[in-house]
């Protein structure tokens, strides 16, 4: 235990808090919009946010990889601006999980807007609310379980992912060698009580964000 190697895991946890903030950010808007438009494009824009909950991770780390690679629209951008190539990078692999886990954030964050309905943001109107304090003085707070699980879900599942991150960050030690990568190196090296290790580690922290998302869920329901 004390030869044990720690960094996968740290690597991991900087991962996930990276990407779950930056889905927080980005997937916000996106789920404000979704809930509240009548749009045509909603429908052909929320298919796209959920694509990678059918899309095999393989397949998206590929075009990731070609997109951002050196004959890439993206690669050939970060290039000119002087910033290198994201693939088999922690940024790289940062790009990569906000897409993928994109669906884990908006999602719940789209329901909980649409549950709210229309009737809260019309009074504050009537009060003479701005557009913006409407959604950070009323929407936000209300839809406050609606986040919780959004971050919850977010973080959980970049923990939890395999294939993109393979394809697009490959297994670099110290730079994107992360959990799941990590258990997939002791496997194929016949190192089976370091993969426990992992392995059942994950399984014990999916088990408790699950039972903790449900607990809180329901102490906030109670409260409502």
């Amino acid at each position: 235990m004390a030869q044990f190697d720690w960094q996968p895991v740290w690597l991991t946890l900087q991962l996930a808090g990276t990407t779950t903030l930056l889905l927080l950010l980005v997937g916000t808007p996106f789920a404000w919009w979704l809930a509240r438009t009548r749009s045509f494009w909603k429908q052909p824009v929320g298919a796209v946010v959920a694509l990678p909950l059918v899309l095999p991770p393989t397949v998206l780390g590929f075009y990731l990889l070609l997109l951002l690679g050196p004959k890439g629209v993206v690669g050939e951008m970060t290039q000119a601006l002087g910033l290198g190539l994201l693939p088999f990078t922690f940024w790289g692999l940062v790009v990569a999980s906000v897409l993928y886990s994109m669906p884990f954030v908006v999602q719940p964050l789209q329901n909980a807007f649409e549950a709210l309905g229309d009737r809260p943001i019309e009074v504050a109107a009537t009060l003479r609310a701005s557009p913006l304090d409407r959604f950070f003085t009323v929407a936000v707070p209300l839809a406050r379980p609606g986040f919780l699980t959004a971050t919850v879900l977010g973080f959980a599942h970049t923990v939890g992912e395999f294939g993109v991150v393979l394809m697009i960050g490959g297994n670099i030690p110290g730079e994107t060698k992360v959990l799941s990568v990590a258990i997939y190196d002791y496997v194929e090296s016949l190192e089976y009580d370091q993969a426990h290790i992992l392995a059942a580690g994950m399984v014990g922290f999916s088990f408790l964000v699950l039972l903790t998302l449900h607990f809180t869920n329901r102490r906030l329901e109670v409260r409502q």
